[in-house]
């Protein structure tokens, strides 16, 4: 188990992994600056079925559905966003 010296550094080292998996899967979300990536075309359910997947395995926890809606996975900031709350319930 490895310790964080600080919050910050532990949301870093969260969203490095985020990113990672996203890359993974999908690198065009890692340069998308805008919105909406399920309507522009970026991801589409399946790859955000994957995503969720990944994110679950490597961060422990579970992401029930009423999580993985649109507003969600709109760009790689909310999909950070998301994992942090569930990380921290």
């Amino acid at each position: 188990m490895q310790v964080y010296n600080t919050i910050t550094e532990r949301i870093g080292t969260m969203e490095e992994k985020v990113l990672e998996i996203l890359e993974e899967y999908c690198e065009e979300a890692l340069d998308y600056t805008g919105d909406n990536m399920m309507e522009e075309g970026v991801i589409d359910s399946f790859t955000v079925i994957n995503i969720v997947s990944e994110l679950e395995d490597v961060f422990d926890i579970e992401i029930d559905a009423k999580y993985v809606v649109a507003e969600n996975f709109r760009n790689k900031e909310a999909i950070i966003e998301l994992v942090t709350q569930l990380v921290e319930e």
